[in-house]
């Protein structure tokens, strides 16, 4: 029977099927010799076929093929990557500009891979209602920045202004799947049971000696919402790119490829070559000069620690 996995403990799925029910599965070991080099062959989101065996247990014994998914460096060594989500139809980075703070180079690194693998992506600016004149100062900025990239955003305070929340991302939520993704204490949890009205999931404080978040969510989950569904996902603390080559990093950043096309040789990386259109442009502000450190800093993604 084909269905939709909608949880990923790390030893077990739950699987849901179009007559509405339910059930835990687990994968057979071939699926981890299949040349699929990531800590979870199965994930969440994914579309699958499901047996039950004599003993009653359910097993994935077919995995079908995905339209997209996110995708990161994985932190255990033995695996290539770690996949978040498949078959969604919209990433949603949730960020704050402090408590904790999201830095741009993960805002960026997460933007790039949503590029890389056409998955729409937007930006959730969230714990509003906590910053000073100077943060809000930067807020406007940032969200004056990727607004003129094309990555839509949105601030609100989850936790605070549940109705406000409602009303700004009702229409981004509608008739999708959407991922909610990004680092520990950002609010995901907090956000998404302010978007179903109910408490689904476990929320947490952040650390007052590090100003960093806590982990509450341990494994993801999909929760349904109306027509739609909504992934929530352990928070991560980096993301790390994989699979891309030098040459290609720029396709990701939608300002500096478009100015590469000006560059005097075709094979420019913009790290200062002669003629670089890219660099100059960073030069005279037409290009952030955060979004060029974080581009650079792809380029620069020998040490898996450098993207943390």
């Amino acid at each position: 029977m084909r269905g939709l996995v909608i949880k990923s403990t790390g030893t077990s799925y739950g699987v849901y099927f179009e007559d509405g029910t339910t059930a835990d599965c687990h994968v057979k070991g071939n699926f981890r010799i299949r040349g699929i080099r990531s800590t979870n062959p199965v994930a969440i989101g994914d579309h699958v076929e499901v047996i039950q065996g004599e003993d009653g247990t359910n097993w994935i014994t077919e995995l079908y093929d995905r339209k997209n998914y996110i995708i990161r460096r994985s932190t255990n060594l033995s695996y290539a990557s770690h996949i978040l989500a498949a078959n969604v139809d919209m990433a949603a980075l949730i960020v704050t500009i402090n408590h904790p703070k999201t830095s741009t180079t993960f805002i960026d690194r997460f933007l790039a891979t949503c590029e890389a693998y056409r998955v729409p992506a937007c930006l959730i600016f969230n714990k509003i209602d906590l910053l000073s004149e100077e943060e809000m100062q930067t807020l406007a900025t940032l969200r004056q920045l990727y607004d003129s990239l094309g990555y839509p955003t949105y601030a609100i305070s989850a936790l605070n202004d549940v109705s406000t929340v409602n009303c700004q991302l009702s229409t981004l939520f509608s008739n999708r799947i959407t991922l909610l993704s990004g680092n520990s204490g950002v609010g995901k949890s907090t956000l998404l049971n302010a978007i179903l009205g109910k408490d689904v999931a476990r929320t947490g404080a952040i650390s007052s000696a590090h100003h960093k978040g806590m982990h509450t969510t341990t494994f993801s989950e999909m929760y349904p919402l109306g027509k739609a569904w909504i992934i929530d996902t352990p928070g991560i603390k980096g993301f790390g790119l994989l699979d891309i080559k030098k040459e290609e990093v720029c396709h990701y950043f939608r300002e500096i490829f478009r100015m590469s096309r000006e560059c005097r040789y075709s094979n420019c990386l913009h790290t200062g070559e002669p003629g670089c259109a890219v660099y100059q442009a960073v030069v005279d502000g037409k290009i952030a000069l955060s979004r060029y450190e974080s581009y650079l800093s792809i380029l620069d993604d020998t040490n898996e620690g450098k993207y943390r």
